[in-house]
């Protein structure tokens, strides 16, 4: 697991941040909405129209190492929070990607339950790491960033039980990075798993409440 530190912006005081300050969360995920909300967080969900592909290809060579992806998942992460920090420039805005990497593969959210299928079959019987980046946007001021590499280490399982779980999930297997939802079934895909479960969930969340409590979004 490896954090990337903060900006020095996120030392300075911040005096137009009060506990009032309006959250918006820059994604349409529900577990990540949940997160912040069991948490007691009041947030506002505005997903970020952003063109993944092709900040990806401006991105440069598809370099495969983990330092290569921490970068990509912040530049990706940065991208949603800006183009809605835009939008609401009183507001704090959270940003959040994930890539995961296994080996010298990067994987996309599967576009099929096919292509699903391909993934876990890929990544069954390996390790994996979850390249999980959040930032924290003030209008057009960037306060935070920090990244997460949980491991997730995938059981060799047999052809019978992948057949049995894509039928179980269906189109769900489309909906997360991994083909996978550790708070559903696809838990029974792991043997061990290493790091910080909200990270592993796409948002970071001990983190985030740190920052907000430094910026005085949140009680100390």
């Amino acid at each position: 697991m490896t954090r990337v530190p903060p900006p020095d912006a996120a030392d300075r005081p911040h005096t137009a941040i009060t506990a009032e300050t309006d959250l918006i969360l820059a994604s349409g995920s529900t577990i990540r909405q949940t997160l912040l909300r069991n948490a007691g967080l009041t947030i506002a969900i505005h997903p970020a129209p952003v063109d993944e592909d092709a900040i990806k290809r401006a991105h440069g060579t598809p370099d495969v190492t983990a330092d290569h992806t921490d970068r990509l998942a912040l530049t990706l992460a940065h991208a949603k929070a800006a183009a809605i920090a835009a939008r609401h420039p009183d507001a704090l805005t959270i940003g959040c990607d994930q890539i995961l990497r296994c080996g010298q593969t990067l994987f996309d959210k599967p576009r099929s339950r096919a292509e699903a299928r391909t993934h876990l079959d890929m990544l069954r019987g390996h390790a994996h790491q979850l390249h999980t980046a959040i930032v924290l946007h003030h209008g057009p001021d960037i306060l935070w960033q920090h990244v997460e590499r949980p491991t997730l280490h995938m059981r060799d399982v047999s052809a019978a039980f992948l057949d049995a779980y894509c039928e179980m999930e269906g189109e769900t297997m489309l909906t997360t990075v991994g083909a996978y939802r550790l708070e559903g079934p696809g838990i029974q895909l792991f043997e061990r798993i290493d790091g910080d479960h909200t990270a592993i969930l796409g948002l970071p969340l001990l983190p985030l409440l740190g920052i907000l409590r430094t910026i005085g979004k949140l009680p100390r």
